[in-house]
C-alpha cells in the first residue's frame, strides 16, 4: 500500500478508506497463545522484575489493561479480531501444522520452510508450568486473571487453559 513505506506506521493513523483497502488486500494471520503461557514466558524471559511468578501476576493485574505492556495485554485489545477479519488464526501449539497448511494455501512448499517444531513437547511442558505456576497464585489473583482475560478466553478457543476453569 502506497503509504506503507513509512516506517512503523500504525493502522490507526490512516482514514477509514485506507484501512478497508489495506485490510482487503493483504492476507491477515493472526497468531494467538494462550494468555497463562505468554505470563509464564513472559515471567520467565525476565520481562517481569518480580522475585516470584505471584509477585509478577499481582503487577499485571495491578497494571490493568491501559498501562500493561504488550508482552501481557490481552490479545483482543492488540488486535481487534471483532474488528479485523482475520484469513487465519494460527494457535499456539499446533504451529507446524497450522503453518504447513498456511504454507500449501499460499503456494509454497511448506516442508523445507518450516523450522523443526516439536508441538507435543512444548504443549507438555507448558501444561507441567502451568501446574506449577498456577499452583503458586492465590484464589483472588486467579479469579481477577481470569477477569482480566476474559475476553480473549471467550475470542479463541483455548480450552485446557487454567483461565477458563
Amino acid at each position: 500500500y502506497r503509504r506503507l513505506r513509512a516506517r512503523e506506521t500504525r493502522l490507526s493513523e490512516f482514514n477509514q478508506t485506507e484501512i478497508r483497502a489495506m485490510l482487503g488486500s493483504y492476507t491477515k494471520v493472526l497468531f494467538v497463545r494462550d494468555p497463562f503461557h505468554r505470563l509464564i514466558s513472559t515471567f520467565l524471559q525476565g520481562m517481569g522484575i518480580s522475585p516470584s511468578f505471584s509477585s509478577f501476576v499481582q503487577e499485571v493485574l495491578d497494571s490493568g489493561t491501559h498501562d500493561s505492556s504488550a508482552a501481557w495485554k490481552p490479545l483482543v485489545s492488540l488486535c481487534r479480531p471483532c474488528l479485523v477479519q482475520y484469513d487465519y488464526v494460527v494457535m499456539f501449539g499446533f504451529l507446524r501444522q497450522e503453518l504447513g497448511h498456511l504454507l500449501r494455501r499460499a503456494g509454497l512448499p511448506a516442508g523445507s520452510l518450516l523450522p523443526e517444531l516439536t508441538d507435543s513437547q512444548v504443549q507438555w511442558t507448558y501444561r507441567w508450568l502451568s501446574e506449577q505456576m498456577f499452583s503458586e497464585l492465590s484464589a483472588q489473583q486467579k479469579q481477577r486473571l481470569s477477569h482480566f482475560y476474559r475476553w480473549d478466553l471467550a475470542a479463541f478457543p483455548f480450552s485446557g487453559s487454567f483461565l477458563s476453569d
